[in-house]
Protein backbone atom coordinates (compact mmCIF):
# COMPACT_ATOMS: atom_id res chain seq x y z
CA UNK A 1 0.00 0.00 0.00
CA UNK A 2 1.29 3.48 -1.21
CA UNK A 3 2.09 5.76 1.89
CA UNK A 4 0.31 9.00 2.19
CA UNK A 5 2.36 12.19 1.87
CA UNK A 6 1.43 14.38 4.53
CA UNK A 7 1.88 17.75 3.44
CA UNK A 8 3.95 20.37 6.24
CA UNK A 9 5.91 23.54 6.72
CA UNK A 10 9.03 22.83 5.39
CA UNK A 11 12.87 24.80 6.65
CA UNK A 12 15.62 25.44 4.34
CA UNK A 13 17.96 23.85 6.47
CA UNK A 14 18.02 20.19 8.17
CA UNK A 15 21.34 20.37 10.55
CA UNK A 16 21.02 22.28 13.85
CA UNK A 17 23.33 23.15 16.51
CA UNK A 18 24.16 20.35 18.53
CA UNK A 19 22.18 21.97 21.85
CA UNK A 20 19.30 22.28 19.75
CA UNK A 21 16.53 19.68 18.78
CA UNK A 22 13.18 19.44 16.52
CA UNK A 23 10.13 19.46 18.11
CA UNK A 24 6.89 18.78 16.72
CA UNK A 25 4.56 21.69 16.79
CA UNK A 26 1.74 20.04 19.10
CA UNK A 27 4.40 19.31 21.50
CA UNK A 28 5.11 22.95 21.15
CA UNK A 29 1.68 25.00 20.78
CA UNK A 30 -1.73 24.27 22.15
CA UNK A 31 -4.49 25.59 19.89
CA UNK A 32 -7.07 27.12 22.86
CA UNK A 33 -9.47 28.43 19.49
CA UNK A 34 -12.41 29.17 21.31
CA UNK A 35 -15.52 28.13 18.80
CA UNK A 36 -17.80 29.77 21.20
CA UNK A 37 -17.11 32.96 21.89
CA UNK A 38 -16.13 34.79 18.82
CA UNK A 39 -17.62 38.14 16.90
CA UNK A 40 -19.07 38.54 13.61
CA UNK A 41 -17.04 40.79 11.11
CA UNK A 42 -20.49 42.83 11.11
CA UNK A 43 -20.15 43.41 14.57
CA UNK A 44 -17.09 44.60 15.04
CA UNK A 45 -17.25 48.31 16.47
CA UNK A 46 -14.53 50.81 15.28
CA UNK A 47 -13.41 51.92 19.35
CA UNK A 48 -14.42 50.10 22.22
CA UNK A 49 -13.00 48.20 25.42
CA UNK A 50 -11.70 45.16 24.23
CA UNK A 51 -9.79 44.90 20.47
CA UNK A 52 -11.02 42.22 17.77
CA UNK A 53 -8.06 40.02 16.75
CA UNK A 54 -8.87 38.37 13.42
CA UNK A 55 -6.50 36.87 10.76
CA UNK A 56 -6.84 40.55 8.49
CA UNK A 57 -3.77 42.14 7.80
CA UNK A 58 -4.35 44.71 10.51
CA UNK A 59 -3.14 43.78 13.72
CA UNK A 60 -6.56 45.21 15.41
CA UNK A 61 -9.65 44.78 13.46
CA UNK A 62 -12.39 46.00 15.50
CA UNK A 63 -13.67 46.65 19.27
CA UNK A 64 -16.20 45.46 21.21
CA UNK A 65 -17.78 46.46 24.52
CA UNK A 66 -18.81 43.04 25.56
CA UNK A 67 -16.67 41.22 28.02
CA UNK A 68 -18.28 38.50 27.68
CA UNK A 69 -16.26 37.37 24.31
CA UNK A 70 -13.07 37.47 26.02
CA UNK A 71 -10.82 34.65 25.44
CA UNK A 72 -10.81 33.27 29.22
CA UNK A 73 -6.58 31.89 28.43
CA UNK A 74 -4.20 34.16 30.18
CA UNK A 75 -2.17 35.55 27.41
CA UNK A 76 0.45 35.41 25.34
CA UNK A 77 -1.17 34.23 22.54
CA UNK A 78 0.11 33.47 19.14
CA UNK A 79 -2.63 33.86 16.16
CA UNK A 80 -2.56 32.04 12.76
CA UNK A 81 -4.88 33.01 10.11
CA UNK A 82 -6.10 29.88 8.61
CA UNK A 83 -6.72 31.37 5.30
CA UNK A 84 -4.29 34.18 4.98
CA UNK A 85 -1.51 32.54 7.11
CA UNK A 86 -0.98 35.93 9.26
CA UNK A 87 0.72 35.58 12.25
CA UNK A 88 0.50 37.57 15.25
CA UNK A 89 1.56 38.18 18.78
CA UNK A 90 -0.95 39.33 21.24
CA UNK A 91 0.34 39.48 25.23
CA UNK A 92 -2.81 41.37 26.07
CA UNK A 93 -6.43 40.01 26.60
CA UNK A 94 -8.62 40.07 23.10
CA UNK A 95 -11.79 39.24 21.93
CA UNK A 96 -11.44 36.23 18.97
CA UNK A 97 -12.48 37.32 15.37
CA UNK A 98 -14.76 34.82 13.80
CA UNK A 99 -13.34 32.13 10.85
CA UNK A 100 -10.02 31.23 10.50
CA UNK A 101 -8.45 32.17 13.60
CA UNK A 102 -6.72 30.14 15.54
CA UNK A 103 -5.39 30.76 18.80
CA UNK A 104 -2.33 29.46 20.09
CA UNK A 105 0.32 29.16 23.31
CA UNK A 106 3.44 28.24 24.12
CA UNK A 107 3.46 26.61 27.89
CA UNK A 108 6.57 25.17 28.01
CA UNK A 109 9.29 27.48 25.89
CA UNK A 110 9.88 31.63 25.29
CA UNK A 111 6.48 32.30 23.34
CA UNK A 112 8.51 34.89 21.28
CA UNK A 113 11.04 32.76 20.23
CA UNK A 114 8.33 30.12 18.91
CA UNK A 115 6.18 32.70 17.01
CA UNK A 116 9.58 34.19 15.41
CA UNK A 117 10.08 30.54 14.42
CA UNK A 118 6.46 30.55 12.63
CA UNK A 119 7.17 33.26 10.90
CA UNK A 120 10.15 31.49 8.64
CA UNK A 121 8.29 28.21 8.38
CA UNK A 122 7.61 28.17 4.86
CA UNK A 123 4.11 26.75 4.71
CA UNK A 124 2.00 25.31 1.08
CA UNK A 125 0.29 28.42 -0.50
CA UNK A 126 -3.27 27.06 -1.30
CA UNK A 127 -4.52 30.27 -1.94
CA UNK A 128 -7.68 30.85 0.43
CA UNK A 129 -8.08 27.13 1.29
CA UNK A 130 -7.03 26.33 4.68
CA UNK A 131 -3.27 26.22 6.12
CA UNK A 132 -3.46 25.09 10.04
CA UNK A 133 -3.52 21.59 8.85
CA UNK A 134 0.20 22.04 7.11
CA UNK A 135 1.62 23.66 10.52
CA UNK A 136 0.28 21.30 12.86
CA UNK A 137 2.41 18.80 10.88
CA UNK A 138 5.32 20.78 11.20
CA UNK A 139 8.32 20.74 12.82
CA UNK A 140 10.09 23.70 14.99
CA UNK A 141 13.75 23.96 15.82
CA UNK A 142 14.14 24.50 19.26
CA UNK A 143 17.37 26.15 20.94
CA UNK A 144 18.40 25.64 24.94
CA UNK A 145 15.84 28.23 26.93
CA UNK A 146 18.86 30.44 27.79
CA UNK A 147 19.80 30.84 24.31
CA UNK A 148 15.73 31.28 23.23
CA UNK A 149 15.99 34.32 25.24
CA UNK A 150 19.17 35.98 24.01
CA UNK A 151 18.02 35.03 20.04
CA UNK A 152 14.89 36.98 20.94
CA UNK A 153 16.63 39.95 22.23
CA UNK A 154 19.10 40.00 18.97
CA UNK A 155 15.85 39.33 16.57
CA UNK A 156 14.13 41.99 18.23
CA UNK A 157 17.16 44.30 18.51
CA UNK A 158 17.74 43.58 14.65
CA UNK A 159 14.27 44.24 13.69
CA UNK A 160 13.96 47.64 15.48
CA UNK A 161 17.25 48.75 13.63
CA UNK A 162 15.49 47.20 9.88
CA UNK A 163 12.05 49.14 11.03
CA UNK A 164 13.68 52.25 11.24
CA UNK A 165 15.19 52.58 8.15
CA UNK A 166 12.37 51.12 6.74
CA UNK A 167 10.05 54.51 8.20
CA UNK A 168 12.49 57.00 7.20
CA UNK A 169 12.23 55.30 3.57
CA UNK A 170 8.08 55.65 3.67
CA UNK A 171 8.67 59.04 5.10
CA UNK A 172 10.91 59.90 2.13
CA UNK A 173 8.47 58.38 -0.08
CA UNK A 174 5.52 60.38 1.62
CA UNK A 175 7.86 63.62 1.39
CA UNK A 176 8.35 62.88 -2.29
CA UNK A 177 4.28 62.25 -3.30
CA UNK A 178 3.69 65.70 -1.45
CA UNK A 179 7.11 67.16 -3.68
CA UNK A 180 5.35 65.87 -6.99
CA UNK A 181 1.92 67.51 -5.95
CA UNK A 182 3.47 70.59 -5.43
CA UNK A 183 4.98 70.22 -8.66
CA UNK A 184 1.98 70.14 -10.20
CA UNK A 185 -0.17 72.53 -8.29
CA UNK A 186 2.58 75.07 -9.37
CA UNK A 187 2.60 74.36 -12.95
CA UNK A 188 -0.98 74.58 -13.55
CA UNK A 189 -0.89 78.16 -11.52
CA UNK A 190 1.77 79.36 -13.65
CA UNK A 191 4.50 79.47 -10.68
CA UNK A 192 6.83 76.72 -12.20
CA UNK A 193 7.56 79.02 -15.12
CA UNK A 194 7.60 82.13 -13.34
CA UNK A 195 11.22 83.14 -13.81
CA UNK A 196 11.47 81.67 -17.01
CA UNK A 197 8.10 83.39 -18.40
CA UNK A 198 9.82 87.02 -17.36
CA UNK A 199 13.11 86.25 -19.23
CA UNK A 200 10.84 84.68 -22.34
CA UNK A 201 8.03 86.73 -23.49
CA UNK A 202 5.55 84.59 -25.40
CA UNK A 203 5.65 84.40 -29.40
CA UNK A 204 1.54 84.55 -29.17
CA UNK A 205 -0.30 84.87 -26.10
CA UNK A 206 -2.78 82.05 -25.15
CA UNK A 207 -5.87 84.65 -25.68
CA UNK A 208 -4.66 84.60 -29.76
CA UNK A 209 -3.76 81.19 -29.35
CA UNK A 210 -7.28 79.92 -28.52
CA UNK A 211 -8.72 82.27 -31.41
CA UNK A 212 -6.50 80.57 -34.04
CA UNK A 213 -7.63 76.94 -32.24
CA UNK A 214 -11.23 78.31 -32.73
CA UNK A 215 -10.35 79.43 -36.03
CA UNK A 216 -9.16 75.64 -36.64
CA UNK A 217 -12.21 74.10 -34.96
CA UNK A 218 -14.62 75.93 -37.38
CA UNK A 219 -12.34 74.88 -40.54
CA UNK A 220 -12.51 71.39 -39.61
CA UNK A 221 -15.72 71.02 -38.95
CA UNK A 222 -16.78 72.74 -42.36
CA UNK A 223 -14.39 70.34 -44.24
CA UNK A 224 -16.58 67.59 -42.95
CA UNK A 225 -19.67 68.67 -43.64
CA UNK A 226 -18.13 69.12 -46.94
CA UNK A 227 -17.36 65.39 -46.75
CA UNK A 228 -20.40 64.34 -45.89
CA UNK A 229 -22.18 66.45 -48.86
CA UNK A 230 -19.80 64.96 -51.17
CA UNK A 231 -20.00 61.42 -49.83
CA UNK A 232 -23.93 61.83 -50.56
CA UNK A 233 -23.78 63.44 -54.26
CA UNK A 234 -25.26 66.36 -52.57
CA UNK A 235 -24.72 70.33 -53.04
CA UNK A 236 -24.41 72.39 -49.64
CA UNK A 237 -27.66 73.83 -48.95
CA UNK A 238 -27.71 77.37 -48.52
CA UNK A 239 -26.90 78.63 -44.81
CA UNK A 240 -25.34 75.19 -43.88
CA UNK A 241 -22.59 77.03 -42.21
CA UNK A 242 -25.29 78.19 -39.97
CA UNK A 243 -25.42 75.10 -38.35
CA UNK A 244 -22.12 75.04 -36.91
CA UNK A 245 -22.67 74.92 -32.91
CA UNK A 246 -20.48 76.77 -31.25
CA UNK A 247 -17.74 75.51 -28.09
CA UNK A 248 -18.76 76.03 -24.65
CA UNK A 249 -17.19 78.74 -23.15
CA UNK A 250 -15.28 78.44 -19.70
CA UNK A 251 -17.80 79.33 -16.49
CA UNK A 252 -14.86 81.59 -14.71
CA UNK A 253 -17.19 82.42 -11.69
CA UNK A 254 -14.69 80.27 -9.01
CA UNK A 255 -11.56 79.65 -11.24
CA UNK A 256 -8.61 81.41 -10.02
CA UNK A 257 -7.08 84.72 -11.98
CA UNK A 258 -4.10 83.10 -14.25
CA UNK A 259 -0.85 84.66 -15.17
CA UNK A 260 -0.73 87.54 -17.70
CA UNK A 261 -0.70 86.18 -21.35
CA UNK A 262 -2.70 83.27 -20.08
CA UNK A 263 -6.60 82.23 -20.08
CA UNK A 264 -9.06 80.01 -19.22
CA UNK A 265 -10.49 77.62 -22.14
CA UNK A 266 -12.74 74.32 -22.38
CA UNK A 267 -11.98 71.19 -23.51
CA UNK A 268 -14.46 71.61 -25.94
CA UNK A 269 -13.07 75.06 -27.37
CA UNK A 270 -9.46 72.81 -28.36
CA UNK A 271 -10.63 69.71 -29.52
CA UNK A 272 -13.02 69.09 -32.61
CA UNK A 273 -13.67 65.15 -31.70
CA UNK A 274 -14.94 63.45 -28.31
CA UNK A 275 -16.71 60.27 -28.63
CA UNK A 276 -17.98 57.26 -26.62
CA UNK A 277 -16.26 53.31 -27.69
CA UNK A 278 -17.83 50.19 -28.48
CA UNK A 279 -20.32 49.02 -26.35
CA UNK A 280 -20.29 45.06 -27.29
CA UNK A 281 -18.95 42.98 -24.39
CA UNK A 282 -15.64 41.71 -25.44
CA UNK A 283 -13.76 38.34 -25.05
CA UNK A 284 -11.02 37.73 -22.61
CA UNK A 285 -8.67 35.76 -25.21
CA UNK A 286 -8.45 35.74 -29.13
CA UNK A 287 -9.35 36.03 -31.72
CA UNK A 288 -10.36 39.47 -32.42
CA UNK A 289 -8.98 43.59 -32.38
CA UNK A 290 -7.24 43.98 -29.30
CA UNK A 291 -9.49 46.68 -27.36
CA UNK A 292 -8.44 48.46 -24.34
CA UNK A 293 -9.52 47.33 -20.59
CA UNK A 294 -11.10 50.54 -18.64
CA UNK A 295 -7.71 50.26 -16.35
CA UNK A 296 -5.63 50.74 -18.94
CA UNK A 297 -6.17 54.60 -18.68
CA UNK A 298 -4.46 55.88 -15.26
CA UNK A 299 -3.28 59.89 -15.09
CA UNK A 300 -0.81 60.77 -17.87
CA UNK A 301 -0.55 57.10 -18.69
CA UNK A 302 -2.31 54.46 -21.17
CA UNK A 303 -1.28 50.83 -20.74
CA UNK A 304 -1.39 49.51 -24.46
CA UNK A 305 -0.96 45.72 -22.76
CA UNK A 306 -4.08 45.97 -20.68
CA UNK A 307 -6.61 44.44 -23.70
CA UNK A 308 -9.36 42.07 -24.47
CA UNK A 309 -10.53 40.93 -27.66
CA UNK A 310 -13.31 42.31 -30.02
CA UNK A 311 -15.14 40.24 -32.55
CA UNK A 312 -14.45 40.98 -35.88
CA UNK A 313 -17.18 42.62 -36.50
CA UNK A 314 -19.49 43.10 -39.91
CA UNK A 315 -19.83 46.67 -39.54
CA UNK A 316 -17.51 49.70 -39.99
CA UNK A 317 -15.57 50.32 -36.67
CA UNK A 318 -12.44 52.25 -38.08
CA UNK A 319 -13.71 55.21 -36.20
CA UNK A 320 -12.95 53.32 -32.91
CA UNK A 321 -9.28 52.76 -33.22
CA UNK A 322 -6.90 54.94 -31.09
CA UNK A 323 -4.24 56.69 -32.58
CA UNK A 324 -1.32 58.21 -30.70
CA UNK A 325 -1.90 61.85 -29.05
CA UNK A 326 -5.30 60.67 -28.92
CA UNK A 327 -6.33 61.47 -25.48
CA UNK A 328 -8.79 58.72 -22.98
CA UNK A 329 -10.83 59.90 -20.47
CA UNK A 330 -11.91 57.10 -17.81
CA UNK A 331 -16.03 57.65 -18.03
CA UNK A 332 -16.84 55.02 -15.29
CA UNK A 333 -15.00 53.77 -12.08
CA UNK A 334 -15.77 52.48 -9.12
CA UNK A 335 -12.60 54.84 -7.49
CA UNK A 336 -13.46 58.59 -7.74
CA UNK A 337 -9.46 58.99 -7.74
CA UNK A 338 -9.56 57.43 -11.09
CA UNK A 339 -12.76 58.76 -12.40
CA UNK A 340 -12.36 61.04 -15.00
CA UNK A 341 -8.57 61.22 -15.28
CA UNK A 342 -6.60 61.33 -18.88
CA UNK A 343 -3.82 59.92 -20.35
CA UNK A 344 -2.32 59.96 -23.91
CA UNK A 345 -1.93 57.52 -26.64
CA UNK A 346 1.92 56.93 -27.42
CA UNK A 347 3.79 54.40 -29.63
CA UNK A 348 0.14 52.32 -30.56
CA UNK A 349 2.06 49.58 -32.84
CA UNK A 350 -0.90 47.54 -32.86
CA UNK A 351 -4.78 48.71 -34.26
CA UNK A 352 -6.61 48.40 -31.02
CA UNK A 353 -10.32 49.94 -30.81
CA UNK A 354 -11.60 51.36 -26.81
CA UNK A 355 -14.40 50.80 -25.23
CA UNK A 356 -17.43 52.48 -24.48
CA UNK A 357 -16.28 53.13 -20.79
CA UNK A 358 -13.41 55.52 -22.18
CA UNK A 359 -13.97 59.03 -23.74
CA UNK A 360 -11.83 59.54 -26.56
CA UNK A 361 -10.95 63.27 -27.32
CA UNK A 362 -8.62 64.98 -30.26
CA UNK A 363 -7.23 67.59 -29.60
CA UNK A 364 -6.55 70.33 -32.72
CA UNK A 365 -3.18 71.60 -33.25
CA UNK A 366 -1.94 68.52 -31.50
CA UNK A 367 1.66 68.73 -30.05
CA UNK A 368 2.65 70.11 -27.30
CA UNK A 369 -1.10 71.09 -27.03
CA UNK A 370 -2.64 67.29 -26.32
CA UNK A 371 0.58 66.69 -24.04
CA UNK A 372 -0.42 69.63 -22.13
CA UNK A 373 -4.13 68.98 -21.89
CA UNK A 374 -3.07 65.23 -20.43
CA UNK A 375 -1.29 67.10 -17.47
CA UNK A 376 -3.62 69.62 -16.68
CA UNK A 377 -6.90 68.01 -17.14
CA UNK A 378 -5.27 65.33 -14.54
CA UNK A 379 -4.75 68.58 -12.09
CA UNK A 380 -5.59 71.61 -10.46
CA UNK A 381 -9.00 73.38 -11.09
CA UNK A 382 -9.29 71.28 -14.01
CA UNK A 383 -9.08 67.68 -11.71
CA UNK A 384 -11.58 69.46 -9.23
CA UNK A 385 -14.01 69.64 -11.78
CA UNK A 386 -14.33 66.30 -13.21
CA UNK A 387 -14.74 65.07 -9.21
CA UNK A 388 -17.53 67.40 -8.75
CA UNK A 389 -19.13 65.83 -11.64
CA UNK A 390 -19.03 62.42 -10.67
CA UNK A 391 -22.49 61.04 -9.84
CA UNK A 392 -24.08 57.28 -9.31
CA UNK A 393 -26.33 55.64 -11.08
CA UNK A 394 -27.11 52.11 -10.88
CA UNK A 395 -24.28 51.54 -8.80
CA UNK A 396 -21.51 53.09 -10.87
CA UNK A 397 -20.07 55.70 -10.73
CA UNK A 398 -19.65 58.13 -13.76
CA UNK A 399 -19.17 61.13 -15.29
CA UNK A 400 -20.41 62.13 -19.48
CA UNK A 401 -18.85 63.64 -22.36
CA UNK A 402 -20.33 67.03 -21.54
CA UNK A 403 -18.56 66.70 -18.39
CA UNK A 404 -15.48 66.48 -20.07
CA UNK A 405 -16.25 69.73 -22.68
CA UNK A 406 -17.31 72.02 -19.67
CA UNK A 407 -13.83 71.33 -18.47
CA UNK A 408 -11.61 74.63 -17.47
CA UNK A 409 -8.21 74.45 -18.69
CA UNK A 410 -5.35 77.00 -17.99
CA UNK A 411 -3.98 77.92 -21.38
CA UNK A 412 -1.02 78.98 -21.62
CA UNK A 413 1.59 79.96 -24.91
CA UNK A 414 3.05 77.58 -26.99
CA UNK A 415 6.56 78.22 -25.74
CA UNK A 416 5.27 78.28 -22.18
CA UNK A 417 3.41 74.50 -22.19
CA UNK A 418 6.50 73.00 -23.80
CA UNK A 419 8.42 74.22 -20.97
CA UNK A 420 6.42 73.13 -18.66
CA UNK A 421 6.25 69.71 -20.06
CA UNK A 422 9.74 69.98 -19.94
CA UNK A 423 10.25 70.75 -16.49
CA UNK A 424 7.39 68.38 -14.95
CA UNK A 425 9.21 65.67 -17.11
CA UNK A 426 12.72 65.89 -16.10
CA UNK A 427 11.44 66.31 -12.16
CA UNK A 428 8.76 63.79 -12.21
CA UNK A 429 11.28 61.21 -13.78
CA UNK A 430 13.45 62.04 -10.87
CA UNK A 431 11.10 61.46 -8.39
CA UNK A 432 9.96 58.06 -9.79
CA UNK A 433 13.56 56.75 -9.93
CA UNK A 434 13.88 57.89 -6.45
CA UNK A 435 10.49 56.08 -5.59
CA UNK A 436 11.54 52.93 -7.32
CA UNK A 437 15.18 52.84 -5.27
CA UNK A 438 13.33 53.42 -2.22
CA UNK A 439 10.48 50.41 -3.24
CA UNK A 440 13.70 48.11 -3.85
CA UNK A 441 15.06 48.39 -0.48
CA UNK A 442 11.63 48.22 1.03
CA UNK A 443 11.70 44.51 -0.67
CA UNK A 444 15.47 44.20 0.39
CA UNK A 445 14.50 44.75 3.84
CA UNK A 446 12.01 41.85 3.49
CA UNK A 447 14.36 39.57 2.69
CA UNK A 448 16.58 40.50 4.92
CA UNK A 449 14.24 40.14 7.36
CA UNK A 450 13.63 36.66 6.11
CA UNK A 451 17.78 36.60 6.13
CA UNK A 452 17.66 37.47 10.01
CA UNK A 453 15.04 34.88 10.77
CA UNK A 454 16.95 31.90 8.69
CA UNK A 455 19.88 32.43 10.60
CA UNK A 456 18.31 32.56 14.16
CA UNK A 457 16.98 29.51 14.01
CA UNK A 458 19.71 27.77 12.11
CA UNK A 459 21.73 29.06 15.20
CA UNK A 460 24.21 31.32 13.42
CA UNK A 461 22.80 34.53 14.74
CA UNK A 462 24.44 34.70 17.96
CA UNK A 463 27.24 32.21 19.63
CA UNK A 464 26.30 28.91 21.13
CA UNK A 465 26.94 28.76 25.28
CA UNK A 466 28.35 25.49 26.09
CA UNK A 467 27.03 26.10 29.73
CA UNK A 468 22.96 26.10 28.39
CA UNK A 469 21.44 23.44 29.02
CA UNK A 470 20.40 21.00 25.71
CA UNK A 471 17.36 21.44 24.40
CA UNK A 472 16.81 17.37 24.66
CA UNK A 473 17.26 17.72 28.36
CA UNK A 474 14.65 20.11 29.13
CA UNK A 475 12.41 18.41 26.39
CA UNK A 476 12.92 15.05 28.59
CA UNK A 477 11.49 16.77 31.66
CA UNK A 478 8.71 18.31 29.56
CA UNK A 479 7.39 14.29 28.49
CA UNK A 480 8.34 13.85 32.31
CA UNK A 481 5.76 16.18 33.93
CA UNK A 482 3.49 15.38 31.38
CA UNK A 483 3.53 11.22 32.16
CA UNK A 484 3.18 12.20 35.61
CA UNK A 485 0.16 14.69 35.04
CA UNK A 486 -1.10 11.27 33.31
CA UNK A 487 -0.17 8.81 36.41
CA UNK A 488 -2.17 10.81 38.77
CA UNK A 489 -5.60 10.98 36.83
CA UNK A 490 -5.12 7.28 36.12
CA UNK A 491 -4.73 6.53 39.88
CA UNK A 492 -7.44 8.93 41.00
CA UNK A 493 -9.85 6.88 43.22
CA UNK A 494 -13.04 6.58 40.91
CA UNK A 495 -16.07 8.20 42.12
CA UNK A 496 -18.52 6.76 44.35
CA UNK A 497 -22.10 6.03 43.55
CA UNK A 498 -24.77 8.14 44.58
CA UNK A 499 -26.86 6.14 47.26
CA UNK A 500 -24.21 3.45 48.26
CA UNK A 501 -22.05 3.31 51.80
Amino acid sequence: MKEKIIERGSWSFKNLPNSWSWCKFVDVCINVTDNKRKLQQKDYERTGLYPVIDQGAEFISGYSNDDGLLHQMTPPFIIFGDHTKCLKYVDFHFIQGADGVKVLVVPHFNSKFVYWALNAIRLPDKGYSRHFRFLKESFVPIAPMQEQHRIVSKIEELFSLLNAGINALERAKANLKRYRASILKAAVEGKLTEEWRAKNPPREPAPKLLERTLTERRRKWEEEQLKKFADKGQTPPKGWRDKYKEPVKPDTTNLPTLPEDWCWATIDQIAFYLHNGLSKKPNQVPPGYRILRINAVRPMYVNLNEVRYYDYPNDDIKSFFIEDGDLLFTRYNGSIELLGVCGMVRNCIHPTLHPDKLIRIKVLLGYPISSYVEFASNNGFSRKHMVSRARTTAGQTGISGTDIREMPIPFCPLNEQKQILEIITERLSLVSNIEELIDKSIQRSSRLRQAILKRAFEGKLIPQDPNDEPASVHLEKIRAERKSNVDKKSKKPPRKKAGTA
